[in-house]
């Protein structure tokens, strides 16, 4: 079958998954992710795992342009109105969800040390559109709901930040290279600050070129082709595509005050990437391999919910949060979707010899959060008493 003819397949597959999923009030995710499940090698078969690997370049793109959306939520002038009651709530978070799941894989799985690296600093990002989508849908606004915004936008970064340490050392450990201070720090050194530089740059460079006259379609073309340019130099320099691309977004967002044009536009091109993303997301899940890493998988879910939902709330007392961001701001944190996904594609290819059971691991998560995450976010503002306080909170920036 032609490669053309099998892509338009698996979009139609996953659009309609999408809209059954919809119906039955579930994330359009979910759908998606249970459509690859049924054209991938577990069921169908309609996709293979070599056609799924030659796809890499759709969820490479795709990435970016998720990356880059998370970038417009750091403005400079909310970053400072937070000041470091956000920083330090997002970052208990982040180091509870790594370390409760890092504990779990290696003292009471007794999983290796590279393995449980990898997957607990997985375990950390956030998917911010699902709780988002909850918000909104119930015009919610108050102490917990003015925290999470920012938290899960800055707990990707975050995530992201630790799992390309963690991968550093993993490949060390993989390698049976000798360790060394260079190498340990250096590399994710470089490849932190390195992808943040590029970032930066491009994101200047953008600013510039990005008239408020312009056409849509002319500022379309421009932001699509520095998105794709930052992932390709990034990786051609062994960068993060997802950290200089997170960075580029934030340089356009607070250089440029009509930024969101540049954003909007790209909105407009991506859903199609979305879908197709996800599908193959699911077709590349092994259900067999659900056997062998079945309770490891469900261990991992609970130590990272709990983790989280710790993580949050010590955060939380130790800034003197409100009361109901102490008590339920971390079971407005589970979702897990689109970064975490992303992360396993570099996982498989990076470190292939973990690929198999984390990937199976992270899809089971993302399955079980993107459908449960949400309910969970809403009975957390419900209990806050957030529902229906705003009523025209579509007009609120997020």
């Amino acid at each position: 079958m032609h490669v053309l003819l099998k892509l338009s397949l698996i979009l139609g597959f996953g659009y309609i998954f999408g809209l059954i999923a919809k119906k039955l009030k579930l994330p359009n995710v979910s759908g998606y992710l249970i459509a690859g499940l049924f054209l991938g090698p577990s069921l169908f078969e309609f996709v293979s795992q070599e056609e799924a690997k030659s796809f890499e370049i759709i969820s490479e793109l795709t990435l970016s342009f998720i990356a880059f959306g998370i970038g417009s939520e750091f403005m400079l002038k909310d970053l400072r109105e937070m000041g470091k009651k956000i920083t330090i709530i997002t970052l208990l978070e982040v180091i509870g969800a790594i370390f409760v799941v890092f504990s779990v894989m290696f003292f009471i799985f007794k999983q290796d040390l590279a393995f449980s690296l990898v997957i607990a600093s997985m375990s950390a990002a956030t998917a911010p559109a699902a709780t988002i989508m909850v918000i909104r849908q119930y015009r919610a606004y108050g102490p917990v709901t003015k925290t999470i915004l920012p938290v899960v936008a800055l707990d990707d970064v975050f995530g992201i930040v630790a799992f390309g340490i963690a991968l550093s050392i993993s490949k060390m450990l993989v390698s049976g290279d000798d360790f060394s201070i260079i190498k340990l720090i250096g590399v994710p050194l470089y490849d932190i600050f390195g992808s943040l530089l590029l970032g930066l740059i491009m994101g200047i460079i953008l600013s510039f070129l990005s008239r408020k006259d312009a056409p849509k379609d002319e500022l379309q073309i421009k932001t699509l082709f520095f998105i794709g340019a930052a992932a390709g130099l990034a990786m051609t320099l062994k960068l993060s595509p997802l950290l200089t691309n997170i960075m580029m977004g934030a340089t356009l967002a607070n250089l440029r005050s009509y930024a969101h044009r540049s954003f909007s536009s790209v909105n407009d091109f991506v859903p199609i990437f979305y879908v197709l993303f996800f599908t193959l997301a699911g077709a590349s899940l092994d259900i067999s391999i659900l056997y062998q890493v079945g309770l490891i998988g469900f261990a991992y879910i609970l130590a990272r919910a709990t983790g989280k939902i710790l993580g949050a709330s010590i955060g939380a007392r130790a800034v003197k949060a409100e009361k109901t961001v102490q008590k339920y701001l971390g079971f407005a944190l589970l979702p897990q979707g689109g970064i975490s996904i992303g992360l396993s594609v570099l996982v498989m290819q990076q470190l292939p010899e973990y690929s198999i059971a984390i990937t199976t691991i992270i899809m089971a998560s993302v399955l079980f959060y993107e459908t449960l995450g949400p309910i969970f976010a809403k009975i957390a503002i419900s209990k806050a008493g957030e529902i229906n306080t705003l009523p025209d909170f579509d007009q609120i920036k997020l």
